[in-house]
């Protein structure tokens, strides 16, 4: 979810013309309850460019009533709050139901002329029936890290769960330690998980199960309506987005850290920013989520388990789609749309216009030179764009990349090689690679530091730094320093599942 026509008109906040879609379904998916208000509160951040998707004056920032309703301190006109229920794997292991334990959703605002809509929730609006043993809140760091990557990865065009702001409070909450706590509100066109289905899947409710596959087809695939076998086209445009999803985060050096079946969207869209991260130094098997202990969701696994979590969905289709083979026929076309995916994407970033046979070894020799040398991910494919074919020399700043500058030298002739080979243009392939190279990603400890002053209550750093990722791709020679190496100092900073 990133750029859809923006509408044309800038809204106050009382007058957004709220519906609720979800609300329409049975009462059973989700129970109506009012936000628990946040003492105190006080705007962190909001963003001009989430705002203009659902028509929203960005004037509206600087007013209290924004603050109270997006605390969860007041009720807008329109709105039905509401927590919906859901179930999933965890850590490949069933986790029976989950929910909406500390997110209320407030309904959805026409985000486009062609009648798309955006939902809009509040993330750590408090306790609900689904919240278990937590309390129902979110906390400012955890907040401020969602609301800046859920923009940094529109601006890399990777589809996601948009952030309109987060308002903050000084009442504390436990993690580890007490930290003050915070409410994100995100916009999405569906909160709706894999685990949405397993939920009545694993109840023996089918006739729950038909209405909310109904319910996603009319919204969001009309065009499946008239499907032969409309449950199976479902499970199988599912499988080809979250295939194409996966293939971006990989291709970027994005990890999500949680790929449980709760966090996996319905719309192949990006969802639940928790103990993210986005490579540095490579490491095929690195794990951002200091609280995976096996491994599950390292930066390799992830296509596997994109793959795992498709399953889930198609066996809790299965009572709708009714022959085992029909979901196994769905399911099978995710490697072929990942790997047609990854392909496309790698030739992009290696600034590749043709494809030959050897490309593989090519890419696969490239990607154990990173591993080998533990070469920063970003630098290296943004250092590759200016690679000249005839000048070795202006290789400087990429090679320093690696320890074993030989090796490094040895792959670099069989990419010149291959550059040759499609008579390729060191200044029309400088254009397109860095236009898909991101100079600028949002590394652990850039996030780090502006948590870490707005926890002082400045927030400055938080402004600045999401207008730096807002252009990725672009040159900003005023912010070099956010494009460089990390401090030694980041090495040691750890990202769990608390939030």
């Amino acid at each position: 979810m990133n750029a859809p026509g923006l509408p044309a008109t800038r809204l106050p906040l009382a007058q957004l013309p709220f519906k609720h879609s979800f609300a329409a379904l049975p009462p059973a998916f989700y129970t109506r309850l009012q936000p628990t208000p946040l003492p105190a509160p006080y705007l962190v951040c909001a963003s001009t460019a989430s705002a203009a998707l659902i028509g929203l004056d960005p004037a509206e920032f600087s007013t209290p009533e924004f603050v109270a309703t997006f605390a969860g301190n007041h009720i807008l006109p329109g709105t039905q709050p509401l927590a919906a229920v859901y179930s999933g794997h965890q850590f490949g292991v069933w986790a029976g139901q989950l929910g909406d334990g500390r997110a209320i959703l407030l309904g959805e605002v026409p985000a486009d002329a062609e009648g798309g809509a955006l939902e809009v929730q509040l993330k750590g609006a408090g306790l609900t029936p689904y919240s278990r043993m937590g309390d129902g809140r979110a906390v400012l760091r955890s907040s401020i890290r969602e609301y800046l990557c859920s923009e940094a990865m529109a601006a890399l065009g990777i589809p996601t769960s948009r952030a309109l702001c987060v308002v903050g409070s000084d009442a504390l909450v436990m993690r580890e330690t007490p930290e003050t706590s915070a409410v994100a509100t995100r916009l999405a066109p569906s909160f709706i998980r894999f685990g949405s289905f397993e939920h009545w899947y694993y109840r023996d409710k089918t006739d729950e199960l038909k209405a909310l596959a109904d319910h996603v087809i009319a919204r969001f695939y009309p065009e499946l309506r008239a499907a032969a076998k409309p449950y199976q086209a479902l499970l199988a445009a599912v499988t080809r987005r979250t295939a194409h999803l996966v293939a971006h985060w990989q291709a970027v050096g994005f990890m999500h850290g949680v790929l449980n079946t709760d966090n996996m969207s319905i719309l192949g869209i990006t969802l639940d920013y928790g103990p993210f991260g986005f490579m540095e130094a490579f490491d095929a098997g690195h794990i951002c989520n200091h609280s995976d202990n096996q491994g599950r969701y390292a930066y390799a696994a992830q296509p596997k388990i994109g793959h795992w979590n498709c399953y889930a969905l198609g066996q809790a289709l299965l009572p709708l789609i009714e022959e085992v083979d029909d979901v196994h026929a769905a399911l099978s076309g995710y490697a072929a749309a990942y790997q047609e995916k990854i392909d496309e994407l790698l030739h992009a970033k290696l600034g590749l216009q043709t494809r030959e046979a050897e490309d593989a070894a090519l890419i696969d020799a490239m990607f154990k030179l990173l591993q080998d040398n533990h070469a920063d991910f970003t630098l290296f494919f943004r250092r590759l764009g200016d690679l000249q074919l005839e000048n070795g020399a202006a290789d400087a700043p990429l090679r320093d990349l690696f320890i074993d500058r030989a090796a490094f030298d040895n792959w670099a002739v069989q990419y010149r090689l291959r550059l040759r080979r499609e008579n390729s243009s060191d200044a029309a392939r400088r254009l397109a690679m860095h236009a898909v190279n991101p100079k600028y990603i949002l590394r652990n400890y850039l996030a780090q530091v502006a948590i870490a002053k707005a926890q002082d209550k400045d927030f400055s750093e938080i402004a600045r730094l999401q207008k730096v990722l807002e252009r990725p791709y672009d040159d900003q020679p005023e912010h070099e320093a956010y494009a460089a190496l990390p401090p030694d100092w980041a090495s040691q900073l750890e990202v769990s599942c608390s939030s």
